[in-house]
């Protein structure tokens, strides 16, 4: 596999309930991507959060999925709606850069996109936003 690049979207602390008191763990957001196309996402829980890291990269790992892209940019306008996330991605011309925020720029930036613009409408939940954006990039597989 050609080298893949893994970054940390986001960590949360969740707790649960017991009959001895609360069980406290974290669970683990990790997108890993080759910035040429290809992209992957992995969700994890564990005690400690280096497990939980380690767990999440490996299933990222094996959920890869490879873009239809053209050049740094995405082939057209997509408007994606996912729960309460509405994500609209325009593609630019090269030289813009990424304009879009929260969760998103890192996705975008580790599957290889250099030039879009991306609006979020909805939610800022992370988790919805990078499910979101797998399920567009499997839509754009799909149009290849």
């Amino acid at each position: 596999m050609e080298e893949l690049q893994e970054e940390v979207l986001h960590i949360r602390r969740v707790s649960r309930k017991t009959v001895g008191g609360n069980r406290a763990s974290f669970s683990v957001l990790v997108g890993v991507g080759d910035r040429k196309g290809t992209f992957g996402l992995g969700l994890a829980k564990a005690p400690e959060v280096p497990i939980a890291i380690r767990k999440a990269t490996a299933q990222a790992r094996k959920h890869l999925i490879k873009a239809n892209l053209r050049g740094t940019t995405i082939p057209y306008d997509i408007d994606f709606k996912f729960k309460a996330v509405r994500i609209l991605l325009k593609p630019a011309p090269p030289g813009t850069g990424l304009k879009a925020g929260s969760v998103v720029r890192q996705i975008l930036s580790l599957a290889g996109v250099k030039d879009i613009s991306a609006k979020l409408y909805g939610s800022s939940n992370r988790l919805n936003l990078s499910k979101a954006l797998f399920m567009v990039f499997q839509q754009l597989k799909k149009h290849a």
